[in-house]
């Protein structure tokens, strides 16, 4: 399973399929890399840190998760990761459809646990804690999901969707459910002009993108959007532009067969000198050392 060196979580990816509704990751950084970029996804998502530290973004909230913590994001929260201190982090996350929970008739599971998760009416915390012994339960809970989705054995994904079942159960039992429909109409108003900003960037990063082009969409000067995008992302529009052609690319590395120069051209770098600088300073390495340590970490 070639997971650890994955860079990212692709927005446009297809986490799992209709059968398996499920994608899961293993990711190791180093001390100040980017873990995850400000993105979104429609499906929710558990992030467990297993070592180090990281500093983790939820919509317009910051907050540091350390290791044997977890997050837990709602489908289409926008959310980030950094590293935090001197270590460097490694984490595991699931991302998963809801649906993947539905009941095939409108039963009492449906009703009372199913759609109030789903409306965001009754869904898990934010930031699971070690402090309280419900807490400690659903770490548990996510520890065992790693470890069936790691062996992959028969009936697997029986046994994680049984863990998050047990994992509502948990929260209901203990009166820890979070309602999260009620939201500060300026913060929305925020997230939702960033949200356009991330997607237009998406759509068009294999071509040039100008500072105007971004800030028309909102509509906002140049000066504010620049000042508003750093605000939300800790990133400057240019960065993140860079930060997310260089995870394309990093999956385009993947597939032997495709010269680095092509891949420089499709994610939108026309010099393959600035391609390989902008992407040595993301990936601590060159474009074909990463591609070797791939090609290693496949052989072995």
């Amino acid at each position: 399973m070639d997971q650890a060196l994955r860079s990212s979580l692709k927005e446009s990816r297809a986490h799992g399929d209709a059968h398996l509704p499920f994608g899961t990751y293993w990711l190791r950084l180093g001390p100040g890399e980017h873990v995850i970029d400000c993105h979104w996804h429609e499906e929710a998502e558990f992030f467990y840190c297993i070592q180090g530290e990281t500093l983790f973004q939820v919509d317009t909230d910051y907050f540091p998760v350390r290791a044997g913590e977890a997050v837990f994001i709602d489908g289409g929260d926008i959310h980030a990761a950094h590293t935090h201190g001197e270590e460097g982090c490694t984490f595991f996350s699931l991302v998963f459809d809801t649906n993947l929970l539905a009941s095939a008739h409108y039963d009492a599971v449906q009703e009372n646990l199913i759609l109030p998760l789903q409306e965001r009416k009754a869904t898990f915390p934010r930031h699971i804690r070690r402090n309280e012994p419900f807490e400690l339960r659903l770490l548990e809970h996510i520890v065992e999901i790693m470890k069936n989705c790691s062996e992959e054995t028969p009936g697997y994904a029986g046994a994680v969707k049984g863990h998050l079942y047990l994992m509502l159960s948990e929260i209901f039992a203990a009166a820890k459910t979070c309602n999260r429909t009620a939201s500060n109409r300026s913060e929305s108003s925020k997230i939702e002009r960033l949200k356009t900003a991330i997607h237009y960037i998406q759509q068009n990063y294999d071509r040039p993108i100008r500072l105007s082009e971004l800030a028309a969409l909102i509509p906002m000067s140049e000066g504010q959007f620049c000042r508003f995008f750093k605000s939300m992302t800790r990133q400057t529009p240019m960065d993140y532009i860079n930060s997310y052609r260089i995870r394309q690319a990093a999956e385009l590395l993947r597939q032997p067969e495709r010269k680095i120069s092509d891949i420089a051209l499709e994610v939108g770098y026309d010099n393959i000198s600035y391609f390989i600088r902008v992407f040595r300073k993301a990936m601590n390495c060159s474009p074909s050392e990463f591609r070797k340590k791939l090609l290693t970490r496949i052989e072995a």
